[in-house]
Order: structure tokens, then sequence, then C-alpha cells
């Protein structure tokens, strides 16, 4: 039996897995009590912070801590894995001292730059394209390679931080990504799997820390991850899709972290939009995000983060459909049928109503309007 365990296409993430989720869930009361140390605690107030009580943010140290390690300890086969964790350990620092001092949103910009900048600097970069359907048929992206990088890094952390409003979603919602990339990966063992295995084991290891921090973090959280946590996990997605893509001529690998990732990136889309059309800076936050439309419709925090999970789960299977798990196909349709109902029930029941809004009420809102009188324990708001 343990042979036949030792010889699963996902063990190698197994082990990373556990001890990542360990090391995080351990990990995260000295991360409160240096928290509080330091005066790095969220508390309520009318706007936007919908939680009831202070709140420490540090909790990406924790969830770096157990990434790192497990790296550290079963990552020998991972040839980049040093430079994966120089660079989520600096953008886990940087934004240590940002959950303290609080930054200004344009050194905060500054910063996730820099981490891009690092990537780049330490040889990873999406460099070339291939194309399924035209085998040996290759785009180059010649001196696009770095911007693109340091684009798709921003890009990340920009969302994942965005995504970080309610409690438990952010952290669920990447370790449902990592999984994803998990079986993508497995999906393109074979000439390459020495390739795809540094894959498996950082995904496996991403996902562990997520859980493990999410035993804390499920509302009502008792921590935050901070702009630390969110960072490090925008930073870390990023990088792994980059070693995933660089290193693999299909051009079809970039689209499985774009669908599963769909929902903080076409929120972060909508924000700049909103915070556009009302005049603010697109840095400015507010409370208009989809976490806070679903928490006026009625839901609860932990119903709002289910449904981040679900919507989560069925672009992952469409995005591993395209890739090449077809049977996911029927999973996500049963998926996204139970989703519907179940929202659409919910809403009626609590007298929430979704008809007779315009485009621009989504748009276009006040921080007000977009938080619920009922939500409460909800998480930071950005």
């Amino acid at each position: 039996m343990i042979a036949a365990l030792q010889s699963a296409p996902w063990y190698p993430a197994l082990l990373p897995f556990l001890l990542a989720s360990a090391v995080t869930c351990a990990a995260v009361p000295l991360s409160m009590w240096l928290a509080r140390r330091v005066g790095a605690v969220d508390r309520p107030d009318a706007e936007r912070r919908i939680h009831d009580e202070p709140t420490p943010r540090l909790g990406g140290i924790a969830m770096f801590a157990g990434f790192a390690i497990a790296l550290a300890v079963f990552g020998s086969g991972v040839e980049e894995r040093w430079d994966v964790v120089a660079v989520t350990a600096a953008i886990t620092v940087a934004m240590a001292v940002d959950d303290v001092l609080r930054l200004p949103p344009w050194t905060k910009l500054v910063i996730e730059t820099g981490a891009g900048v690092m990537v780049v600097a330490l040889g990873i970069t999406i460099s070339f394209f291939g194309f399924h359907s035209h085998p040996g048929s290759v785009l180059d992206l010649g001196l696009l390679a770095a911007p693109v990088t340091v684009v798709w890094l921003v890009g990340m952390q920009v969302s994942i931080n965005l995504l970080d409003g309610v409690d438990g979603v952010a952290s669920g919602v990447v370790a449902i990504v990592s999984g994803v990339l998990l079986l993508a990966a497995i999906n393109r063992l074979g000439p390459i799997e020495g390739i795809q295995n540094s894959v498996i084991v950082m995904s496996g290891a991403l996902m562990g820390c997520c859980f493990g921090f999410l035993f804390w973090n499920v509302a009502p959280a008792r921590v935050f991850m901070g702009d630390s946590g969110s960072h490090f996990l925008g930073v870390a997605v990023g990088t792994i899709t980059v070693l995933g893509v660089a290193k693999v001529a299909v051009a079809l690998t970039i689209v499985v972290p774009l669908l599963s990732l769909g929902l903080p990136i076409g929120d972060t889309a909508f924000a700049i939009v909103r915070r556009r059309r009302a005049g603010t800076g697109i840095a400015a936050p507010d409370a208009g995000h989809l976490h806070h439309r679903l928490l006026a419709l009625g839901l609860s925090p932990r119903e709002t983060a289910l449904a981040f999970y679900l919507a989560t789960t069925i672009l992952g299977c469409i995005a591993l459909g395209i890739f090449g798990h077809r049977k996911v196909l029927a999973i996500a349709a049963v998926l996204l049928v139970v989703v519907l109902v179940a929202l659409v029930r919910r809403s009626r029941r609590r007298g929430g109503n979704l008809e007779g809004r315009p485009l621009r009420h989504w748009l276009l809102v006040s921080d007000r309007e977009a938080v619920a009188s009922r939500a409460r324990r909800g998480g930071e708001a950005d």
C-alpha cells in the first residue's frame, strides 16, 4: 500500500502539504502575539472594517513560515526553491512593515513592482508561448518577457489583496487554485516530469499553508493574514504559474491560473472602473467589492466564503477541462446549478434583491450602500 501511495502522481505534494499545514497552524499564535506587540491590529470602524473586535493582522508571517519550511525540507528536487523562498520572504517582510505602519498606496505599488522585478532578476520569466494545435510553433516574447512577467506578478498581488475582505476567502480561494495548479501539473507529466514535479511540490506546500491558516481565519476570524499574507500568496501563486509557463511551451498553461483566479481578477478590474467613475484614485479603498455585494444580499461571512470557494472550483474545473481533464466539466456544470439555485433561494429568504439593479449600481456605489447592516465579522475591506 505504501508503494502504491508513493507511486501516485500527487504524492510529491502530500508531505509538503502536511508539513506546511502543521507549521502554519502552529505559528499563527506567535504571529498574533507579535502583531499585538507592534500594534498591527485592525480595529472596527463604521466605513470599511466589518468585523466586531480588534483583530491582529500579521498572519502572513505564519503562512510564509509554513511554505518556506516545507520547501526547505521536501523541496530538494525543486531547482528554484531558494529563489522562490527568497522572493516570498522579501515581499512578506516588506508588507509586514505595511501592516504595522500602513504605507501609502503608491509606496505599496513600488514594493509590488519590486517583487516582480526580483522574480525576473532571478531568471524566472515568461519567455515564450507555444500553441497546442501547432506543435513546434513558438511565440518568443523577447524584450517583452520581463515586463509581461512583472505585470503578471503585480496583478496577482493586487487581485489577491483585494480578495482578502471576508474571513477565510483569500486563503480558501488560493488553496483551491493551488489544487488546480497541482492537477494541471499532474496532467503534464511525461517527458517534462521533472519540470512539473517542481510545480506539484510548491503547489502542495502553498495549499498546505492556506489550510493551516484557515483553522484560525474561518469566520469569525481570530487573525487576519494582512497585506503580508495576501502579497505572499500573490507572489507565490504568480511565481509558481510563471515557472509552469516558462518551461512548458504551451499557451494553455496560462489559462489555468487565469480562469481559476477569474473572481479576484474580475473584481480587481471592476474596482478600477468603479473608482474611476466615482472620481477617486484607483488605489483608494472602498467597500464595493464582490464579497461586500454578497454580504449585502444577506449571506453570512461563512456563506460568502463558501460562494467564493464554489465559484473558484467551478472556474478551476473549466480550466482543467480545457487543459485535458475532460471529466471535471460535468462537475463544474453540476456545481454551477447548485450554486445558482442556493444563492437565489438564500437571497429571497433574507430579502436580498438583485432585480432592477442597473450596471451603474455595481460600478458606482457608496461605501455605506455596499455594506449591508448584517455584514459583521467579515474581515478587512480594501
